[in-house]
């Protein structure tokens, strides 16, 4: 699975552990800062992805919520 791509969606991190989950977020957490960093100096070639990459770390830290909430179940996959 790639970090920030469309693909990635609620029920394929609902398969994920926590500790596969915070992975995800730290590894689309430095490409955001990448793209950023990217975008800043003119570099960038693609500002699809940054929308890419955000959608995907609000999705994983609604799924890290949900599961502290106790609203989702980590059998449902």
């Amino acid at each position: 699975m790639a970090v920030g791509s469309k693909d990635l969606g609620m029920q394929e991190l609902r398969g994920f552990d926590d500790d596969r989950l915070v992975d995800e977020l730290r590894k689309a957490k430095e490409e955001l800062f990448n793209l950023r960093f990217q975008s800043a100096t003119g570099q960038l070639e693609s500002h699809g992805r940054l929308r890419a990459v955000k959608k995907d770390i609000a999705r994983i830290y609604t799924e890290m919520r949900e599961r502290e909430l106790g609203i989702s179940d980590k059998s449902e996959a």
